[in-house]
């Protein structure tokens, strides 16, 4: 920082001195006026020229602003340079705005500057001897001892500034610990610049104090910059370390390798980190149980390891520790704390259950179940309730028969034996058991075997049972055939003690035909109906009778005596499906499928025969034709007629057996069996009529139905031609014609709703056909098409070499006379032809064509004859529109030449 005063002042110094003082006085008293600065020419950076008493101008500005940027200006009005600067000419002026952003107010100082030449050669001579000094305007080190004990006021330093060797200077502080918390911590005197301490401080509570220091004239004249000044406060070993935990508590496995790591304590110290008064060692002092040593502290981390793979839960399952940490890295005058560490040795699986007896010796009624006959102890070192204590137990040998089975008490951790399939007396008196024992959870112990084991004698003990059936199932073997009064070996029970079937006596339980019967004191059968073994009671060819065999006691038991049927060749093949279709258009055989009921070596292959029957025509209708063993094609013959027929069929098995059997044949008029409606007479065999579904039924009433509305039409028709004239009509040009029988678009023409009479003659009706249009004739026929006015529609006419079809389709009340149904109809007359229409209608379309515009207004009539937008070439039907005029001898010659798939279409509406 350049000083604004210069050592050495020489013999004209003094007046420059007093020129510039001049100079400050007479910018104060002209405030907000032109101030005015002497300087020097040569300005170096930074540099004081002067001060400027902003407050009296303006005293709550808040902001400051030069217009020059060569200068700043500080908030108590001092100048500086910002930049080196030579004044060219001798006079130099700049502006100070001075604002409030609160009100918006405004002010200015207009300061200008005069160069002085001679002040400023001495100055410039004594600047370069300065530049070559050593400042003392700068941040000096300084600290403060904590908790010093004085003397106080405690001298710390001297702050000087080399502008007091041209001016009087005052010294100033200001900051935390002068003027801010804590207040008048340290001061200075304001001459000397000696900066003193008052009282002891806390490192812990003030790191250091950032001061910042002041030099100016007693005139307020700022010579020098502000100059931060850091004390900093120097740590005293004054606080303990403490640890995080009053209690550290751990938990490591037993028999754990050495090194594993247990836990790690910590500590804290508060005072200045990075020296030696928080750098801090840990130790263990004391263990209880003292021996063995088994654990060890890492003294810089604090990480407590075993020092020993003696740890054991079975005897010690707990060790507590007294921990130390002391700073000034452990020697002996530092600061030391201690603490509490528990640690708990966890249980591992490395003791086995042990039995507390090696054999044992226990006894069980014969045919018990489900009843506990022994419980087994075991002991278990390891923690109780845990899966390291609780046992599971095993039974090893004797029990390939799966007679018993032992299970865990939750409770008392023993094992329960139990016996769940009945023991045998007569069988074995005892039974020789080995057991084991291990944990649930894996054994980790240094044992070679993994199990204890022990011996469990099982004594049988006797009881006075029933009679045994046994085995519960018997059978004989008894031909089908065999005749009633047949004796066979029965069922057999016996005395489990004696072995011995005396004294039993037996009984049917169940026998659902009612075949045999059985003694009561051998238990022998008898047959006492004929056998069949194809029956549908029987199944697999085994007929089963349900025993009770009793002792003297009254004591019984059950068995199941099944008789097997051998089985002889007592049945002829025969043919399950008595009855087959056959669909004439579709079909000419059926297949016919014999089975036989006898087993299979007196079964297929089958031989297929017609048999004869007198006065039949048997052989000469029908064919038989082998398919496969067995099964055989039936065929017809000379073409039948429907109906019903019944073929008698013989089939013999490999044996010789045969069975005739009546086959019924219905030759039917269907695609499908299904489609077969034939209602037949099983006497005669003929076809007796048809058989009607309800569909069919309500078709034929709909259609009875339809006939009585056609014929009211007719009479109602031929009432009302008889009172009107057979004229045509004046406006029947209007008439909208349009060519039903053809696809081809016609004309949209608004015609006459007005009707014209014509009339047919039949054998006793006449009726109007309603209002016709022009036509078009082809080949014999006429179709044509009513679309306004008409009531009726006489659907066919039929003339002598043409067809008349009249159809109304708009107006109120449409009838159609249908009169090709039910037979022919004659048509004595049509009274008008084409050429006679066509003569009376084209001179009347005429005439209301000319006159479509003739209304009041010159418009066109609402009826006008619209033009449509043409519609393309080639069309072979034309126009078929009133207006049309074609003539009859164009007809519909194309219809001879359209493509087969349209030529069934256009024989339909031609009616051929």
């Amino acid at each position: 920082m350049a000083a604004a005063g210069h050592a050495g002042f020489p013999g004209g110094a003094l007046c420059r001195q007093l020129l510039l003082t001049l100079a400050i006085l007479t910018a104060a008293c002209d405030a907000c006026k032109t101030v005015t600065l002497h300087v020097p020419s040569k300005l170096d950076a930074e540099k004081f020229i002067g001060r400027v008493n902003l407050k009296e101008c303006f005293k709550s500005a808040n902001a400051i602003h030069s217009s020059d940027p060569d200068f700043q200006i500080l908030e108590d009005g001092s100048v500086y340079t910002t930049n080196a600067i030579l004044l060219s000419s001798e006079k130099r002026t700049f502006t100070i705005s001075l604002a409030n952003t609160e009100n918006q107010e405004e002010k200015t100082v207009l300061v200008l500057l005069e160069r002085q030449t001679k002040v400023l050669k001495k100055r410039h001579s004594q600047e370069k001897v300065l530049r070559r000094s050593k400042r003392r305007w700068a941040p000096i080190p300084c600290s403060v001892p904590e908790n010093s004990l004085g003397p106080f006021p405690l001298f710390l330093q001297q702050i000087q500034s080399d502008t007091a060797q041209n001016y009087t200077i005052y010294y100033s502080i200001r900051g935390p610990g002068v003027d801010r918390e804590p207040l008048n911590l340290f001061y200075v005197e304001r001459d000397t610049g000696n900066l003193f301490c008052t009282r002891p401080v806390d490192r812990e509570q003030y790191e250091s104090f950032e001061l910042v220091a002041f030099a100016t004239t007693p005139d307020g004249y700022t010579p020098e910059l502000p100059l931060p000044l850091v004390i900093r406060i120097e740590d005293e070993n004054d606080n303990y370390p403490i640890f995080t935990e009053t209690t550290y508590i751990f938990a490591v496995s037993e028999n754990c390798r050495i090194g594993t790591t247990v836990g790690q304590v910590c500590a804290t110290d508060k005072d200045e980190p990075d020296t030696l008064h928080t750098r801090l060692k840990y130790s263990i002092i004391e263990q209880l149980p003292a021996s063995p040593v088994v654990f060890s502290m890492h003294p810089t981390t604090g990480v407590i390891t075993t020092s020993s793979s003696q740890l054991d839960r079975e005897v010690f399952d707990k060790y507590q520790l007294k921990i130390k940490v002391q700073d000034m890295d452990g020697q002996y005058f530092g600061l030391q704390t201690t603490s509490a560490c528990v640690i708990n040795i966890v249980d591992v699986n490395d003791n086995l259950p042990t039995f507390t007896r090696s054999s044992y010796v226990t006894s069980v009624e014969e045919n018990r179940i489900d009843v506990e006959i022994l419980r087994v102890t075991v002991e278990d070192k390891d923690l109780i309730n845990t899966a390291n204590w609780r046992a599971n137990f095993t039974i090893l040998k004797g029990n390939e028969n799966g007679n018993f089975k032992i299970v865990t008490d939750p409770k008392t951790n023993e094992g329960v034996l139990c016996v769940v399939k009945p023991l045998n007396y007569e069988e074995k008196q005892q039974v020789t058991l080995q057991i084991g024992a291990v944990n649930e959870a894996p054994y980790s112990g240094s044992s070679r075997s993994a199990m204890n084991m022990a011996t469990v004698t099982v004594n049988v003990q006797n009881q006075d049972e029933g009679p045994e059936c046994s085995p519960a199932v018997q059978t004989v073997r008894i031909k089908e055939n065999a005749p009633v009064g047949t004796q066979s070996s029965g069922y057999k029970a016996y005395d489990p003690d004696t072995r011995s079937s005396s004294g039993i006596r037996y009984k049917k339980l169940n026998d659902p035909q009612g075949w045999v019967t059985i003694n009561e004191n051998s238990g022998s059968v008898t047959t006492f109906r004929s056998l069949d073994r194809e029956a549908e009671t029987i199944r697999n060819g085994m007929y089963n009778v349900t025993v009770l065999a009793t002792d003297k006691d009254g004591r019984t038991c059950t068995g199941i005596l099944g008789i097997i049927l051998e089985d002889v060749n007592d049945n002829g093949p025969s043919i399950p499906k008595r009855q087959v279709i056959i669909c004439k258009p579709v079909m000419s055989s059926a297949e016919i499928v014999a089975v036989d009921p006898d087993e299979p070596i007196h079964g297929p292959p089958f031989d297929f025969s017609l048999e004869q029957v007198p006065n039949s025509d048997v052989y000469r209708m029908w064919r038989l034709t082998k398919i496969n063993d067995t099964a055989a094609r039936l065929s017809y013959q000379n073409d039948p007629q429907f109906g019903q027929y019944t073929v008698p069929i013989r089939v013999t098995d490999r044996l010789g057996q045969s069975l005739v059997t009546q086959v019924n044949v219905v030759v039917c008029d269907c695609v499908t069996e299904n489609d077969c409606n034939l209602r037949i007479s099983p006497q005669t065999g003929n076809n007796r009529g048809i058989m009607l579904g309800k569909w069919a039924i309500l078709a034929i009433l709909l259609g009875i139905a339809l006939l009585f509305c056609i014929l009211f039409t007719l009479v109602c028709g031929a009432s009302g031609a008889a009172k009107k004239p057979k004229v045509f009509p004046d406006d029947l040009a209007q008439q909208n014609l349009i060519v039903s029988n053809t696809e081809a678009p016609g004309d949209d023409r608004v015609c006459s709703t007005n009707g014209f009479s014509a009339h047919t003659v039949g054998s006793s009706a006449q009726g109007i056909c309603g209002t016709m249009g022009s036509g078009v004739k082809g080949r014999g026929q006429e179709t044509i098409e009513m679309v306004k006015g008409g009531h009726q529609t006489l659907e066919s006419c039929r003339g002598a070499g043409q067809h008349h079809t009249l159809e109304s389709c708009k107006g109120g009340g449409q009838h159609t006379l249908d009169s090709c149904r039910g037979g022919q109809v004659e048509v004595e007359n049509c009274k008008y032809a084409h050429s006679e229409w066509y003569s009376f209608t084209q001179p009347r379309l005429g005439e209301r064509v000319r006159l479509c515009d003739q209304d009041t207004n010159h418009t066109h009539a609402q009826d006008y004859v619209l033009t449509y937008n043409y519609e393309g070439r080639g069309s072979t039907a034309g126009s078929v529109g009133c207006c049309s005029e074609r003539q009859e001898e164009d007809g519909l010659d194309f219809l001879d030449h359209l493509e087969p798939k349209f030529r069934t279409l256009a024989e339909t509406c031609m009616k051929r």
